[in-house]
């Protein structure tokens, strides 16, 4: 019984450990599935692939929360093992073996719900920030709730092919802005990185761009190619984007009169 419930203990230490690795790397700038996926793999040792490696090991607090998670999780992983045969082996009746058997069952089935609750999520990132403000130098921000990701903008990437619209054109001649949709930056080909490009800076095929804006208009710009009705679709998006911005700007205007 001992060990049934050291390994409960075990597992419910290691699903909290991959949660507040999983919150710290969100704050180092990447997105909240990628720092999961990073966290379970380091500790787990599954390992992730090379391109991903590079945003790790380039960056020093992404290493060094990478490191420690290797750490911790070989002998977590080791705990778990040698508790799980234990409680099965050390046992003598059946009933003692059902019994661990059942808290191990139990156990692993609330461990289960509460990794996959948003209520107990929503609480734990609430603790684990206030603590990573507390005793780390790292930089704690909602950048879903800054950037207003929840409310349908977005921030993606895409690879550039030939055909694309956007493919040997500047971002001068693309006129993004006026969509709504803002450029920024550009990885080409997996060596250099432009952070917020110029006007007249020019995207070409296999550069991967990361822009932010609305979903419905970054889908848009993503599916044109080099026809006549890319460029009727980037007007009318234009045309749409001016709208909204002069009702925004209308509605501001209404609401400072009442007040």
């Amino acid at each position: 019984m001992i060990a049934a419930i050291t390994l409960f203990l075990v597992v419910s230490l290691s699903a909290l450990i991959t949660k507040i690795a999983a919150i710290a790397l969100i704050h180092t700038g990447l997105s909240t599935d990628i720092a999961r996926f990073q966290a379970r793999s380091a500790y787990t040792g599954a390992g992730f692939t090379s391109n991903e490696s590079e945003k790790i090991m380039n960056h020093p607090v992404r290493r060094k929360i990478i490191f420690t998670l290797m750490l911790v999780g070989n002998a977590g992983i080791v705990t778990v093992m040698s508790s799980l045969i234990l409680t099965f082996v050390l046992p003598d009746t059946l009933a003692t073996k059902l019994y661990g058997l059942l808290i191990v069952i139990v156990g692993m089935s609330l461990i289960w719900w509460a990794i996959k609750s948003k209520w107990i999520d929503r609480r734990l990132s609430k603790i684990i920030n206030r603590m990573l403000v507390r005793y780390t130098d790292l930089e704690v921000k909602d950048f879903a709730a800054i950037l207003h990701l929840k409310d349908d903008f977005k921030i993606s990437e895409k690879r550039i092919a030939p055909d694309d619209w956007m493919a040997n054109r500047t971002l001068l001649q693309l006129n993004l802005r006026e969509e709504g949709i803002t450029v920024l930056g550009i990885d080409r080909n997996n060596y250099e990185y432009f952070g917020s490009p110029s006007g007249e800076f020019e995207i070409l095929p296999d550069d991967v761009v990361t822009i932010y804006g609305k979903a419905d208009g970054i889908r848009s710009v993503y599916n044109r190619k080099k026809n006549y009705k890319a460029e009727h679709e980037h007007n009318e998006h234009v045309r749409q984007e001016t709208t909204r911005q002069l009702v925004q700007e209308q509605r501001q205007k209404e609401d400072s009169i009442e007040k």
